[in-house]
């Protein structure tokens, strides 16, 4: 690959009869198929308690037989728990090949209002922190994390602000269609069709979330300025940014991106985003001469936003999550400058 361009990466191609970033995004998370036939997932729940009083419950895939079999964390995006289609189809992989699995729930995920004033954000770099924590200690087989959307920038926050830290506690990361450059994605769904299409969606669910907080912390943020937001600006601007520590939505956005700090990662990182996403404009997107030695793009054309349906009528998605897993298995170690930047090892 040169030094101007990442590498498309060895994913399938989109369906012909799926054209375009909006249908790639919408119809894979709606009909395309994550796993076999009447066979999804079986998670079984566990709670953990956290250190300020509050809870997070993670989903985990029967244990395998194989006590050194690789672990995989899956971190979610906005809103979504594993019940999302990526969920199921990274679970079905991880089973297929014998790995375990599991998936954290960021707090008021999994179905059950959270008790502390905080929720969780696109630079939740502690919170992730934490939650692997609890999972590696002492694991002979390796671990592998992919965040998906915002789990995926959450991840990569992690792994800058831990440094050397991070190869001790994961083999390799992947990072699907984070939105790395937040006030670029931000801005882009709150604009035009993604106004319409996607903004209604997320914030039918978080407002609602939001005051039933307000009710549990009364005083929390102005409730009317909160039910007033029109988009997710104003809501990270009410809610998201001053709850966790921040001045505001440009200072959340600023400090929470990831696209500026990909050089200081040291652990194999997969960083992928389809340059058709409506969510991350491809503007934003960094270019292979912006990370460092550990870090890998893959920015096909298609794809849409964690859609990445294949094959014929109705699509399926569980592609990308083999693809993603051949790659998280294969990097035991840093790849090299001149392996990195060859497109036949995209």
């Amino acid at each position: 690959m040169s030094a101007a361009t990442a590498s498309p990466g060895p994913l399938p191609p989109a369906p012909v009869w799926l054209p375009g970033g909006q249908l790639q995004t919408i119809w894979p998370a709606l009909f395309s198929r994550r796993h076999a036939p009447g066979c999804p997932p079986v998670w079984a729940r566990e709670r953990w308690s956290t250190p300020d009083g509050d809870f997070i419950d993670v989903d985990r895939l029967p244990p395998s037989r194989d006590p050194k079999a690789p672990l995989l964390v899956i971190f979610h995006g906005l809103e979504g728990s594993s019940s999302s289609h990526y969920a199921q189809a990274f679970a079905e992989c991880a089973a297929q090949r014998g790995w375990d699995c599991a998936l954290p729930h960021f707090r008021g995920c999994s179905g059950e209002l959270n008790r502390a004033p905080r929720a969780y954000h696109s630079g939740d770099f502690e919170e992730i922190g934490w939650m692997l924590a609890r999972l590696t200690p002492g694991r002979p087989g390796p671990v592998h994390a992919v965040g998906v959307s915002l789990g995926g920038n959450a991840l990569l926050r992690w792994a800058q602000e831990s440094g050397e830290q991070a190869t001790r506690q994961v083999r390799s990361i992947a990072a699907i269609c984070a939105p790395l450059d937040l006030a670029a994605a931000g801005d882009a769904i709150g604009r035009g069709l993604n106004r319409r299409l996607y903004t209604p969606m997320f914030l039918r669910t978080m407002k609602p979330k939001a005051l039933a907080k307000l009710a549990q912390h009364p005083g929390l943020f102005d409730a009317e300025r909160l039910r007033a937001a029109r988009d997710l600006r104003e809501f990270d601007e009410v809610f998201t940014g001053p709850l966790h520590g921040f001045a505001g939505v440009d200072d959340y956005w600023r400090r929470a991106s990831s696209r500026h700090r990909l050089a200081e990662i040291r652990v194999p990182a997969l960083v992928i985003n389809p340059r058709n996403d409506p969510f991350v404009p491809a503007a934003s997107l960094p270019a292979p001469h912006e990370t460092g030695r550990a870090v890998e793009l893959w920015q096909p054309a298609h794809g849409g936003h964690v859609g990445f349906a294949s094959g014929a009528w109705p699509g399926d998605v569980r592609a990308l999550p083999q693809r993603v897993c051949d790659w998280l298995q294969g990097r035991g170690v840093c790849p090299p400058a001149d392996l990195r930047q060859d497109p036949r090892h995209g």
